[in-house]
């Protein structure tokens, strides 16, 4: 897919930078895909589009960039009305129940995965890991109260939680590769063990998830780094 006035900066490991191609997808936007060389080096281009935090994904549509994942789902949704259905609810409670799970996969859950993979200790990796099983119950509780009996959290359709929580489903793929424990299983969470199936196999999303053991490779790379890292300050 590739269109000239419609550019994404990204990273092919990055959740984040997944949610804007899942949602660009599901409205047959066609766009051009700028692989970033992270962590290793950002390019002039992702300085000049994202100045505050520099970091991926942006979204270039015209010559206006647009940052942050959320913020970019949500302006797709706005732009590209026509092409297919909402990605947002219409009903105005619905719509701030979304946006409350969103805001806690994001705020919370999924700092809590990175942090099992990369904490500083063992202790910090451990709590962690309580805090994502802890949150699985949380998301199997709101994945009832959402689909209402449908296949996904949008209901009959993938909605703004789907892409959200979805991006994640690949590393935590990789959490259970590492760790050997099952965080979506049918004894704690029969909804999203279906949900899941649901998700990865839908057409806006197979094509551009990225594969679970390039993922593993790169996340015990990219955990050496972050412990030389560490080791450096102390």
């Amino acid at each position: 897919m590739a269109e000239s006035n419609v550019l994404v900066l990204g990273t092919w490991a990055s959740p984040f930078v997944l949610r804007v191609k899942i949602a660009l997808h599901l409205k047959s936007v066609n766009y051009e895909n700028h692989e970033e060389n992270l962590p290793e080096s950002k390019s002039d281009l992702l300085l000049k589009s994202n100045p505050v935090y520099k970091k991926v994904p942006v979204l270039i549509h015209g010559h206006n960039p647009i940052c942050e994942s959320l913020i970019i789902v949500e302006y797709i949704d706005e732009v590209w009305t026509t092409s297919a259905s909402s990605i947002l609810p219409s009903d105005a409670y619905e719509r701030a129940q979304s946006r409350f799970w969103a805001a806690y996969v994001e705020d919370k859950f999924s700092t809590a995965l990175r942090r099992v993979l990369f904490g500083a200790t063992e202790e910090d990796k451990r709590a962690a890991m309580a805090e994502v099983s802890e949150g699985m119950v949380l998301l199997e509780e709101a994945f009832v109260k959402l689909s209402k009996g449908k296949a996904f959290f949008g209901g009959e359709k993938i909605g703004f939680v789907d892409i959200v929580f979805g991006s994640l489903l690949a590393w935590i793929e990789v959490i259970e590769k590492l760790s050997e424990m099952k965080l979506i299983s049918e004894a704690k969470t029969p909804g999203l063990v279906q949900w899941a199936d649901c998700f990865s196999a839908h057409e806006a999303v197979k094509d551009v998830s990225p594969d679970v053991d390039k993922l593993v490779e790169y996340a015990l790379k990219l955990g050496a780094r972050v412990l030389k890292a560490t080791a450096a300050t102390n």
